[in-house]
């Protein structure tokens, strides 16, 4: 059972690829055919597939577009977002091609020496409604998208060549955003004994964890009723610090307890990792060997006083964020997901929550190395369903499996610190919505008995009066804000969690005037301002969740509603068309901060100066008229300047607004052109930091800056290069809408491009594109061959650039 206060001290891990000749992984990437449609007979190995289209896993197949306004019409009234009278929506789930059935087909070999090994073949996801055949045999299927799921194949391959062959469906009114579609996560095979360890067996924590040492308590399940376990740790360097051989097994589950000298414990801010191999031997015979990367921490929950990891107080500073990679869709790219882990940590964040499905394994792995702390989600939808055809109809059968799938392919990770069994489920309405409510979290709990369980809850007076708030681990609020204090004293646990706050919209570098507040605002250019004042019907400013997270010690922090865009749910304008993409991120589709991004930096990034300045200042018409200017800095006050003219100084206070606590505003700035700066001040009111922005000319010659200029020949790295214009000057030119080409050559290949531009109808995958407010993103993927990769941009009456990447191999 859970502690009383939720106390958890925790030794975690993650498997590795990489085994003894016992074992072996191979990654089922190349090779596939795919055809989108449901020709008969597709599953048989005589069925000819040679016009079919050569795919590589991970693949998404509705990426490619064309967007369609048709695709996801609905006439519908969103009844989560208080909505009462049906109006059309579009782009709810990106207006992509992702309706329909599609089948993929791979063969692979099997050598003699493996016909006779247990084989387990791995979907870490499929969109949706996976079938699997194999050999024209139907081996297996699933239902959710999101889950991981595996299959036992040794008694079906054959020596030789087999056929593998996986039927997808993708039903209309099955999502509330872009769910992609096709084999978008990793298929592996796993070959190894027949007595083995089994698949997601091993389960480690450690019940004590002092400055002195980690006492060390591994339980491990194997695939036969005698043997030896050998478990050997090693530090960071490979040092070998610990071991222990254990011969008696409790039925075929081994528990050994390892003592680890002076531990250093993994945090975001020093994501420390062991690594541990573990050896089955049965009869002397070596059988089966993992190697484990995994990571010490202690995780404590303490009533009126928050969350604690290794005894130091810490509010969860998240962000929420959808499975999709912007112009790559659903398909898993670690590039990809790496740079957008980069960009939130710079921004401070030390935590993620998975909306709302089941995280890709890679993410997690990234999290572990890089220090997130992470809320893994299970589902949107329980038995009461949002959409028509959503997970509502497979609740009853597959929610217990596919939870035990989530904790036991998981549970390993250091960075996951908390379980959520839903978001904003219909569910928190009546007795039986408790009921569901408790079962699931007890899944969790026999899964995993050390981490506790929330739910993104919305409906805040209902589960108040029913009890479904008051039996969760973690009472978790969907905004809100007004009801905090009354739910603290309502509910028994001693804490709040944020678990999805803000929904603040704004599009990057675009402003309306005149600057106010405004709820729902709507734009004929289907634009948000990134003023940052502007927010949903449902939902509030960042300020309103800053002020709770800053004042009270009982709320445990937040999940901010998105850090990045996504595709889909283009919320306040999914009743106009074009407009495809969300507008909540703090960064845009293509992976550029907005201006709220530095809102956040100020709040969250401790270690660093923030000193940002809003709006640009090119504003031709509006001679004049007041153009309010926003100062986004971790310093108190500040001074601003136009063209020299002080425009007085402003400081942080809690006398005023809520916005004046958190930023440094100038509403009555008349725009002239020129420069804009600001000179910030620390406590002691000594000038200690500056910046300027000035007016830019026309637009000239155009700038490329790659996130990195190394990448590995792998196939599948990628280097994101930014491609903005400046004038003559060097000036860049922030409200540029060129139409620009691209070109690569050597040894990589153009892979996308995304302008962050919510209503863009341009395809992803094709050379061209606009810029939207002065920049975009190309994405240059490498080839398996060692070389130079070279990008040029070019647009009409400019001055091309471009810029070199060398390709390696690590």
């Amino acid at each position: 059972m859970l502690k009383k206060n939720y106390i958890f001290i925790f030794l975690l891990f993650n498997i590795i690829l990489s085994f003894s000749q016992n074992r072996k992984v191979i990654e089922l990437s190349e090779g596939w055919k795919f055809q989108k449609g449901n020709p008969e007979n597709a599953s048989q190995i005589e069925f000819n597939d040679t016009n079919w289209q050569n795919v590589t896993v991970p693949h998404d197949w509705a990426i490619y577009g064309p967007f369609d306004k048709e695709i996801d019409k609905q006439i519908i009234a969103i009844t989560q977002n208080g909505e009462k009278i049906p109006t059309e929506k579009t782009g709810r789930t990106g207006s992509l091609p992702h309706i329909g059935s599609a089948w993929y087909r791979k063969s692979f070999n099997i050598h003699e020496n493996n016909i006779n090994k247990k084989i387990i073949l791995q979907f870490d996801g499929a969109m949706s409604e996976p079938e699997v055949f194999l050999n024209g045999k139907k081996i297996g299927e699933w239902k959710y998208g999101y889950s991981y799921f595996y299959f036992d194949i040794s008694e079906d391959v054959l020596e030789g060549n087999n056929l593998l062959a996986v039927k997808l469906t993708n039903k209309e009114f099955a999502s509330r955003w872009y769910p992609g579609a096709g084999l978008y996560r990793k298929v592996t095979l796993t070959f190894k004994e027949k007595e083995s360890i089994k698949h997601w067996g091993t389960f480690i924590t450690t019940p004590i964890v002092t400055k002195v040492f980690a006492k060390v308590s591994i339980k491990t399940k194997v695939l036969s009723s005698h043997g030896k376990l050998v478990t050997k740790i090693y530090d960071h360097l490979g040092r070998l610090i610990a071991e222990q051989e254990s011969s008696e097994a409790f039925g075929n589950e081994f528990e050994q307890n390892i003592k680890i000298k002076n531990p250093i414990l993994w945090s975001p801010e020093n994501p420390y990792l062991y690594t541990a191999k573990t050896f089955l031997f049965i009869d002397n015979q070596l059988k089966d060997e993992i190697i484990t990367k995994f990571g010490v921490r202690k995780i404590e929950f303490i009533p009126k006083k928050g969350f604690f990891l290794n005894d130091s107080l810490t509010k969860f500073k998240g962000v929420c964020l959808h499975h999709d990679l912007g112009p790559l869709g659903t398909a898993i790219n670690t590039a990809a997901l790496k740079r957008q882990l980069t960009i939130l940590k710079d921004m401070g964040v030390n935590a993620i929550r998975s909306s709302h499905n089941m995280p890709s394994l890679e993410q997690l792995e990234l999290c572990d190395e890089m220090g997130f702390l992470f809320l893994a989600e299970s589902f949107d939808e329980w038995k009461k369903p949002k959409v028509k055809n959503g997970y509502n109809r497979f609740f009853d059968e597959y929610a217990k499996k596919d939870v035990e799938n989530l904790v036991r392919a998981t549970r390993n990770h250091p960075c996951i610190v908390m379980w959520s069994s839903g978001n904003e489920v219909p569910d928190q309405w009546g007795s039986e919505g408790v009921k569901r409510a408790k079962w699931l979290q007890d899944i969790f709990h026999k899964e995993d008995p050390t981490r506790p369980v929330t739910v993104g809850m919305d409906q805040v007076k209902a589960v108040m009066a029913s009890g479904f708030g008051a039996i969760m681990d973690i009472p978790g609020l969907n905004y809100r804000v007004h009801l905090y204090e009354e739910a603290n004293e309502k509910f028994p646990q001693g804490y709040i969690l944020g678990s999805e706050t803000a929904s603040t919209v704004s599009s990057r570098g675009i402003y309306k005037f005149p600057v106010s507040q405004g709820i729902m605002k709507k734009y004929d250019d289907f634009q948000s301002s990134s003023y940052d004042l502007e927010f949903c019907s449902w939902s509030n400013l960042p300020e309103d969740d800053f002020i709770l997270q800053d004042d009270k010690s009982w709320v445990l922090g937040e999940f901010v509603w998105t850090g990045v865009d996504y595709l889909g749910e283009p919320t306040p304008y999914d009743e106009q068309w074009p407009s495809r993409s969300s507008y909540f991120g703090m960064i845009d589709l293509a992976g550029i901060p907005k201006d709220r991004y530095y809102l956040y930096r100020s709040r969250w990034n401790t270690k660093e100066e923030t000193l940002h300045i809003l709006p640009h200042w090119n504003w031709k018409g509006r001679e004049g008229k007041k153009t309010p200017v926003f100062v986004y800095t971790n310093y108190d006050s500040a001074e601003l300047f136009v063209n020299g003219k002080s425009m007085g100084i402003q400081k942080k206070t809690k006398e005023k607004t809520p916005q004046h606590r958190y930023r440094l505003m100038w509403n009555d700035v008349i725009y002239e052109p020129g420069t804009l700066k600001v000179i910030a001040f620390n406590a002691d009111g000594k000038a200690v930091a500056s910046k300027e922005i000035k007016t830019a000319g026309k637009p000239y010659q155009i700038v490329l800056d790659a996130d990195r200029k190394i990448v590995n020949a792998d196939g599948k790295d990628i280097s994101f290069v930014t491609v903005s214009v400046v004038d003559k000057n060097g000036v860049p030119c922030p409200t540029a809408t060129n139409q620009l080409q691209f070109d690569v050559t050597g040894k990589g290949n153009f892979r996308a491009v995304c302008n962050g531009d919510a209503t863009s109808l341009e395809l992803f995958h094709k050379p061209t594109m606009k810029l939207f407010s002065g920049k975009l993103v190309v994405l240059v993927q490498s080839t398996k061959e060692v070389g130079n990769i070279s990008l040029k941009v070019k647009g009409k009456g400019l001055k091309s650039g471009s810029i070199q990447i060398t390709s390696i191999k690590e």
